[in-house]
């Protein structure tokens, strides 16, 4: 399936089950214990594009304000969740240095990276922004990233939820009862072909961090540069 279908089809199907009341809400969110970590390569977007995603949460915010929105810190692309989060991990199981030097591998030949985040799609619980690479380099990387963790013998759980092969970003999630699904539904689709901007992948960062990417418990462990 290609992204753009991938996409819609995700729209469709959500967009479908909130308005009808059916969404989920994120218990988690409010829980200050929880304590569910792990290792994560990631992409941010540059502040341009930021300041355009703003734009739609502040929309979204004024329809449903008790949600949780991603502040500009926070808003990234998976490349690859390498240890997926989990209360059983922690970052003194692993050396650090182990993960940077096979990324370094993974990374040498890879050029450009230009993402053009354009449109909206939801899922029954998050409303995503729409993330186009213009070329197959970011998942040439990611199945770089698979064959050698695979062989390398590491602690990582690639692929373990689901492979991934988008490049969207969260910019809310459900964390409370909604007050009408309906109007955020309205508010999306206004957006749903808004065109937030295209950036040049200046570096890919490796952090550890918890469920939702919060800045203030991510720690940078290695941060790679692109030409």
């Amino acid at each position: 399936m290609n992204l753009i279908e991938h996409y819609n089809q995700l729209y469709k199907t959500s967009s479908q089950t909130i308005a009808a009341g059916n969404y989920g809400i994120d218990s988690e969110l409010k829980n200050e214990s929880d304590s569910r970590f792990g290792i994560t390569l990631l992409i941010r977007p540059n502040e341009e594009i930021k300041e355009n995603i703003q734009t739609f949460i502040n929309e979204l915010r004024k329809a449903e304000p008790e949600q949780y929105f991603y502040p500009d810190s926070d808003i990234h692309i998976t490349v690859m969740s390498i240890i997926s989060c989990s209360t059983a991990f922690h970052l003194s199981q692993i050396s650090p240095n182990e993960y940077i030097e096979i990324i370094c591998r993974s990374l040498v030949d890879v050029d450009k990276i230009k993402i053009h985040y354009k449109g909206v799609t939801a899922s029954p619980s998050a409303i995503m922004i729409q993330g186009f690479p213009s070329d197959d380099t970011l998942n040439n990387l990611r199945n770089r990233l698979r064959e050698n963790f695979k062989n390398s013998g590491l602690q990582q759980s690639i692929d373990s939820r689901y492979e991934i092969f988008a490049a969207h970003s969260t910019i809310m999630r459900f964390q409370e009862k909604l007050h009408d699904p309906k109007k955020l539904m309205e508010i999306t689709e206004k957006f749903r072909d808004y065109d937030f901007g295209e950036f040049d992948v200046k570096n890919i960062e490796l952090v550890y961090n918890d469920w939702y990417q919060r800045k203030s418990t991510t720690r940078i462990l290695g941060d790679f540069g692109l030409r």
